[in-house]
């Protein structure tokens, strides 16, 4: 499943259904509530309406009203200005006012409409009662105007739209920077993969990246990991292999000016005891002796020094790791019996893609080595197993174990710390197991001695390179 395909997927629905859909409820909400106001318009048209019929009602009443008293249809009250003191307080303001004629609204409710009239000595007042209230009509359109004047005011367009900007903004910018967040989550593993490519491509083997992650940036970065160990673990080999190179072309050479030197020693020396006297005989086969013993021993290193310089043909094959194993312990077994063998097979028979003569070279030597660091009444343990898609031979020994320097020039050519070792044992065996595809490499000791594991490929996965087990 594309985990990442899904992801942006997710990521882009995400930035742009949530902005939608919060702008869209918004929207909705703010033009429902503006459609619940009143409207401004009519009620100010309404109000105006309202104040001109009050107008033009109460300036009939009035013009009625005066009518009605110049033609004395209307009664009067009179009020002598003797008694003034006595007079209403509109009365009082409209004698102060020196005005000839005023309308007056009077009653609780502004219900009654009266002249005041100025006369000489005295005041005319006639009045008429009014069929709406006035100042329920001046209340009502003061109300209006009031609710009118508020709700423009307000301006509800413009704060629609501000307020929409202002939320529509704020969703978009929290959905951006969620956006950018998801992004980074996504391009962070990328960016540390490429940064890694870059360590790797400059010759930084070591490198390796920490990710948490399973899905398929996450297996990048695991294969990363795995490549960059095959890469300098392949380092590693070349640079050993080439190392054996030099002491090849050394061991070539040494080997070649020796053996030109042994041949004519042992045939002089030869000579020398066929043509002696038989009373010095005897001394001169002691002499020669010993010279012969010296010699062979030389031509012994030569063959050592000339098997660790040649280059076998490689005939890989299936082979049977458990019976190979078998077969090296019992040939053993019969030269040391004072070690006790243990062998512990793999039930899933493992088999591996290595040349045969190779591979026994190397049980050998592992298994001869193992008996010599055991000791007498010591134990050397065989095993086989699978792992990491590669079959493997251990070889665990009850001896003293190795010491940190003898870990450190293991397999380094011409370095021993046995008596009379050559020190090109393990370099052989190991150049053997490089040539089959494996390698062979020091573990933790089961038997509180030392402990090797040859590492061959498996033949279900052809010949490819061994991972460090």
């Amino acid at each position: 499943m594309n985990r990442l395909r899904n992801k942006l997927i997710v990521i882009f629905l995400a930035a742009t259904i949530v902005p939608w859909a919060a702008t869209l409820w918004i929207t909705a909400s703010l033009l429902d509530r503006s459609l619940r106001h009143r409207s401004t318009r009519e009620l100010d048209e309404l109000s105006r309406s309202l104040e001109q019929t009050g107008k033009l009602f109460y300036q009939q009443a009035c013009q009625d009203l005066k009518t009605a008293a110049d033609a004395s249809r209307s009664v009067s009250e009179r009020y002598l200005e003797s008694s003034r003191d006595e007079w209403p307080e509109a009365l009082k303001t409209f004698w102060s006012s020196g005005d000839a004629v005023r309308f007056v609204l009077a009653g609780d409710s502004g219900d009654r409409l009266e002249y005041f009239v100025r006369r000489p000595g005295e005041v005319r007042v006639y009045s008429r009662p009014l069929a709406i209230s006035m100042n329920r009509l001046s209340a009502q359109y003061r109300n209006a105007r009031e609710l009118v004047n508020a709700e423009q005011s307000r301006d509800l367009r413009r704060g629609l739209i501000y307020t929409w900007v202002l939320l529509a903004s704020a969703a978009w910018l929290a959905s951006g920077v969620m956006l950018a967040f998801l992004a980074h989550r996504v391009s962070s593993p990328i960016q540390q993969l490429t940064a890694g490519l870059s360590e790797l491509a400059s010759g930084n083997f070591s490198v390796r990246l920490k990710s948490r992650r399973d899905d398929e940036i996450g297996r990048a970065i695991e294969a990363f990991n795995h490549t960059a160990g095959q890469l300098e673990q392949s380092r590693d080999r070349l640079i050993y292999l080439t190392q054996l190179a030099s002491w090849e072309t050394l061991a070539r050479k040494m080997a070649h000016e020796v053996k030109n030197s042994l041949t004519p020693i042992r045939l002089t020396v030869e000579e020398m005891v066929a043509r002696s006297a038989a009373a010095d005989r005897g001394f001169l086969e002691q002499a020669a002796q010993i010279v012969v013993e010296e010699v062979e021993s030389l031509e012994r290193r030569v063959r050592a020094f000339s098997q660790f310089s040649a280059e076998p043909p490689v005939v890989p094959r299936e082979l049977d790791l458990n019976a190979l194993v078998e077969d090296r312990v019992a040939f053993l077994r019969t030269g040391h019996p004072e070690i006790q063998y243990a062998v512990r097979l793999d039930p899933s028979s493992p088999r591996a893609t290595a040349d045969e003569d190779l591979v026994k070279g190397v049980l050998v030597n592992l298994l001869e080595n193992a008996a010599q660091a055991a000791g007498a009444g010591g134990t050397v343990l065989a095993l086989t197993h699978v792992s990491n898609g590669n079959v493997a031979v251990e070889i665990h020994d009850s001896g003293p174990g190795l010491s940190e320097q003898a870990r450190r020039t293991l397999f380094q050519p011409t370095i021993s710390f046995k008596k009379n070792g050559m020190g090109l044992g393990l370099s052989i065996a190991r150049k053997s197991a490089l040539l089959s595809g494996g390698d062979i490499v020091a573990v933790p000791g089961e038997l509180g001695g030392a402990a090797f594991r040859l590492v061959l490929p498996n033949s279900s996965h052809g010949v490819e390179k061994s991972s460090d087990c």
